[in-house]
């Protein structure tokens, strides 16, 4: 019996820590913020007459080039091991099906062992749909270069590339990197010298306007705002640490970054014509529709698919559908057409 070249190519605790941050995930209290996205402080006015055809309701839209049937993303969350590889290989086959677009885990472990690349290859499974490759960003100060990320986007075949941005948890992390210090100037350097669009995203702490702004001067070409209120990296990094002090000073940060509500507001008010993904905390269908009608072109969905996407193609199917059809009755209560109209509405207003 042939050995398995992934287990082969990754190093023990580097496959020991992308599956410990799948069980945690998968199994532990690792929410955020108490007070949630800041979703739920926005509702929708009901229309009672909304002059619409349900069956007639379009939720189509473009992202990097391509045509999706909902704008929704899969956002990256894993790879790099064998069990990642058939999780990312049932959520590329659903999304193909289902018509939404797809983030990958980060590269990272592909470009240092070749043989790990198997676990990202997924685009044969989902040739219509649009996919992203993903580097952590601080890794442009460790060795990674524009040359390397060409071969992350060239090893998932991709259509875009995301830096993400994750500096406490690298922080909390043992042997984290957490030297991001002139990052913004590598992003740059990044962003001019690939042929696909290039956008950040943060991990699950957010990203604010004046961030935002000095991204899209560098030549930033999407934004995830990545709040808080879902995961806490923070709180998983708590758990792995076997460190007392470092599991101390986690647990202070549970608290802590921007909900994603504020976020996509923020950014958007700062950078009309960004496109941008409101993700962070958000598991259902209608709480897509407020991050829409906020401001965001796409809203991305993570942890919510992970305990589906562990089990099979079917059940993942059925979250897949069952958020389809919340943002169409969202839209249907609200008398939105079409993902524009959803965009423009007036009917989303704060709670009093």
């Amino acid at each position: 019996m042939k050995s398995d070249p992934v287990n082969n190519a990754l190093s023990t605790a580097t496959i020991r820590r992308k599956d410990e941050h799948l069980d945690l995930c998968l199994h532990a209290d690792v929410q955020g913020l108490d007070a949630g996205t800041g979703l739920d402080r926005y509702r929708f006015r009901h229309n009672a007459l909304p002059e619409l055809d349900f069956a007639s309701i379009d939720t189509s839209a473009r992202f990097l080039g391509r045509a999706l049937k909902t704008p929704f993303l899969v956002s990256s969350m894993t790879g790099g091991t064998p069990r990642a590889g058939d999780i990312n290989r049932r959520l590329a086959t659903v999304a193909q099906a289902r018509g939404w677009a797809m983030g990958l885990g980060s590269l990272r472990a592909a470009i240092e062992n070749p043989e790990a690349a198997t676990s990202f290859r997924v685009r044969k499974l989902a040739p219509d749909i649009p996919l992203i490759a993903n580097i952590g960003a601080v890794q442009l100060n460790y060795g990674f270069n524009a040359e390397k990320c060409s071969q992350a986007i060239d090893i998932a075949e991709a259509d875009g590339l995301v830096l993400h941005l994750n500096s406490l948890q690298e922080a909390i992390q043992t042997g984290g990197n957490t030297d991001f210090s002139g990052l913004l100037r590598q992003i740059e350097k990044v962003c001019r010298s690939l042929n696909v669009p290039v956008g950040v995203k943060e991990v699950g702490w957010g990203i604010d306007g004046e961030t935002a702004r000095l991204l899209s001067d560098a030549g930033v070409r999407f934004i995830d705002v990545a709040g808080a209120g879902g995961t806490s990296w923070s709180q998983v990094e708590k758990l792995r640490a076997t460190d007392p002090v470092k599991k101390a000073a986690a647990e202070a940060f549970s608290q802590w970054g921007l909900p994603t509500a504020e976020c996509i507001r923020e950014v958007r008010s700062e950078l009309p014509g960004m496109l941008l993904i409101g993700s962070g905390g958000i598991g259902n269908g209608l709480q897509a529709a407020k991050a829409l009608a906020l401001g965001a072109n796409l809203a991305g969905f993570g942890r919510g698919l992970l305990e589906a996407a562990h089990d099979s193609e079917e059940t993942l199917g059925r979250v897949f559908e069952q958020a389809e059809l919340e943002l169409r009755l969202a839209m249907f209560g609200i008398g939105a057409a079409n993902i524009r109209e959803l965009g423009e509405t007036k009917r989303l207003v704060k709670n009093e």
